[in-house]
């Protein structure tokens, strides 16, 4: 793991920091259940993060820009919210 994105039990969510925006994002293990169709472990969702981790990364940029979500102010993925930026990298991908 790159030591700053981490899981926190408190609130059953992967969290990792938003660059350039002084704030965590949080994916609850929730989202990850609709997006790997099973109950994930703390394993599987880190390694679903750091295997998309630039759709994940891209969708919350896309959701700061959306809602106009203040510099600092944290913010929470979707399941909804990563399967947009994971179609797109798919669509970008096989030339659509």
């Amino acid at each position: 793991m790159n030591g700053e994105v981490h899981w926190r039990d408190d609130i059953t969510s992967l969290v990792f920091p938003v660059r350039g925006h002084g704030a965590i994002c949080a994916v609850h293990r929730g989202a990850f259940r609709t997006l790997l169709g099973a109950e994930p472990s703390v394993e599987d969702c880190l390694g679903y993060f750091r295997r998309f981790e630039g759709a994940f990364r891209a969708a919350a940029d896309a959701k700061i820009a959306r809602k106009g979500i203040l510099s600092g102010t944290s913010l929470h993925l979707t399941s909804r919210d990563i399967a947009r930026k994971l179609l797109e990298d798919a669509q970008i991908a096989s030339g659509e």
